[in-house]
């Protein structure tokens, strides 16, 4: 078992996003095998049942069974919060290591192209390549990767140079070691603790892109359950079945909070200054 994962499970918040994490990442794998129902199937003899035992959160307005449309739906989420996620990281990694590891003019260039594409805001990017392109998961994916990969080399970038520049670092460079082997070895794990915060915020706001992309009519198809289009569904019947709208809504902002949760009890679990510094904190002091 790796280390940082019994000191993840003892911060509160790092068990709490783990938890509801695992509990989607299991919905989705159970509903590509298994539902309460059919999650396409409309049954107007059920038209906005109450919460009871067939239908444990109710039915919508054409019959179908709340709680098999968020569990298919959460393989949409966990879909583009990861395909998000391993964008951004590709992104965040190649421009971060592009600015702070080569030639000034490089340096430069790359500085200034990525205050250039942060000053864009992800969704209004993402709807206008929809618009162009049309709705799919996949716009979502790139426009919010790469536009958070930018983000995570904004911040890395200066954390890399500072610890490119420290004393074991010009070490190991002058025994022999390349950039590349530096990079891998030194450089990424002394700066994993900034880069995991900043990815667990890229994966939770995937989630919130697709939800209101989807709500809007650039994510999700009709045909992928969503809980975006769930949530864009419901709402129009908020006055006469305002229960209804609550689970979605409810799916998406834990699962969002879960991950930010996450990324910070990931942080305090693989920090090493952190993690002294609880310790002095909780360190009973010695009386002579």
């Amino acid at each position: 078992m790796p280390g940082w994962l019994p000191r993840l499970w003892r911060t509160g918040t790092g068990r709490f996003g783990l938890i509801v994490v695992a509990v989607v990442a299991l919905a989705a794998l159970v509903s590509v095998v298994w539902t309460p129902f059919d999650p396409r199937e409309s049954d107007v003899r059920d038209r906005w049942a109450v919460p009871s035992w067939p239908h444990l959160l109710g039915t919508d307005d054409t019959g179908r069974d709340i709680l098999s449309l968020l569990m298919a739906g959460s393989r949409t989420t966990i879909f583009v919060s990861v395909g998000a996620g391993l964008v951004a990281t590709l992104v965040g990694v190649a421009l971060a290591a592009l600015g702070a590891l080569t030639a000034r003019w490089l340096r430069e260039t790359v500085a200034v192209l990525v205050d250039i594409l942060i000053a864009f805001p992800v969704l209004i990017i993402a709807m206008m390549i929809s618009s162009v392109w049309g709705g799919s998961l996949w716009v979502v994916i790139w426009s919010v990767g790469i536009g958070f990969g930018v983000n995570i080399a904004r911040v890395t970038r200066p954390e890399l140079r500072r610890v490119q520049q420290s004393d074991f670092v010009l070490a190991a460079r002058a025994s022999g070691l390349t950039t590349g082997q530096s990079l891998g070895r030194h450089l990424l794990p002394n700066v994993a603790p900034v880069f995991i915060v900043q990815l667990s915020w890229s994966m939770a706001v995937a989630v919130l892109a697709e939800a209101g992309l989807s709500y809007l009519g650039f994510g999700a198809s009709v045909v992928e359950p969503s809980w975006g289009l769930l949530l864009a569904d419901l709402q129009r019947y908020i006055g006469v079945h305002p229960l209804s709208v609550i689970w979605p809504g409810l799916a998406i902002t834990i699962t969002v909070l879960a991950l930010n949760l996450l990324g910070d009890g990931l942080r305090e679990a693989t920090d090493p200054t952190l993690r002294h510094r609880a310790a002095e904190i909780h360190t009973p002091a010695v009386i002579a």
